[in-house]
């Protein structure tokens, strides 16, 4: 076996010498020297997302980055720019403001990837708003429902983009410290896992989730805590507080001590300094120009 071995592996070395000497020098390089052409949108990302922040935004749909289990729809350009512009007023700024820009460039995805369907589960009937993979890759979907009717409607803007670039962040946060395992233990009982889909508001505050998706399990009950609390403004996170009767007040009042807490002593975040700048972003959002990249 040795022998017949040896003489495959020398059978692969005169091919390859072969096909060596058949190589084209003129062909195309493997690693190109020359930049690829960008239009203003490619550049405005590279000066707002690449060389502050290290982030390669994609905006056209890359199959390596995409989950192909879904029918999915590539992103429009023209509102691809434009949520990326709220991204990073938002999201990366806001975080900026009160952190500084050294722990956003830490810690946020290497990667942005932009869809613009939603991930529809026919199985179940939801759809998928944004991912986060390993903290290295964000995908946030539904970027062509961007509407400029939408962009004046602060709650339904919040429950497609700005809670979900929060939820997934958080995540990332996660992934790099965790969290104390007896957050699961405040509502051990009532995580569903898939069948969170089936449960209503107000049945999920009364057993002291945040969101029915809360109840599916613990890693997501704790990003769903950390995004509500700074995208809701102080009397909407009453009104939740207060549909969810004692019980679940109480629970959820606990949760949100712990996710103070871990932010705090994790990451030294004051949740409730992000969640001023979060909003009083929100109110300004509309004096932000989105039909120009400056």
């Amino acid at each position: 076996m040795k022998k017949i071995y040896f003489m495959l592996l020398l059978s692969a070395l005169t091919l390859g010498f072969v096909s060596c000497s058949d190589d084209d020098p003129d062909g195309d390089e493997i690693f190109p020297t020359v930049s690829p052409q960008r239009d203003n949108f490619d550049k405005w990302l590279q000066k707002n997302f690449t060389y502050p922040y290290n982030v390669d935004v994609k905006y056209r749909m890359e199959d390596i980055y995409s989950d192909m289990t879904y029918n999915l729809v590539p992103a429009d350009s023209a509102r691809s720019a434009k949520l990326m512009k709220i991204a990073k007023y938002l999201w990366f700024d806001a975080y900026a403001e009160v952190m500084g820009q050294d722990f956003v460039k830490s810690n946020v995805p290497r990667v942005i990837h932009l869809i613009g369907s939603p991930a529809y589960d026919s199985g179940e009937g939801t759809m998928v708003l944004g991912t986060a993979e390993g903290g290295y890759v964000i995908t946030l979907y539904m970027v062509n429902e961007l509407t400029d009717a939408m962009l004046a409607n602060y709650s339904t803007m919040n429950e497609y983009y700005f809670h979900t670039m929060h939820h997934e962040f958080t995540h990332i946060l996660n992934q790099k410290k965790e969290f104390s395992s007896n957050y699961q233990l405040i509502t051990e009982s009532g995580y569903v896992s898939g069948d969170w889909y089936q449960v209503a508001d107000s049945t999920a505050h009364q057993a002291g989730f945040v969101t029915p998706y809360a109840m599916s399990e613990p890693m997501e009950d704790f990003a769903e805590m950390m995004s509500v609390y700074v995208t809701t403004s102080p009397a909407g996170w009453n009104a939740i507080l207060d549909d969810a009767g004692t019980t679940g007040r109480e629970a959820l009042e606990q949760k949100l001590s712990m996710v103070r807490s871990y932010m705090q002593d994790s990451w030294n975040l004051d949740i409730d300094a992000l969640r001023a700048a979060v909003l009083r972003r929100a109110g300004e959002l509309s004096k932000v120009d989105l039909s120009t990249l400056d």
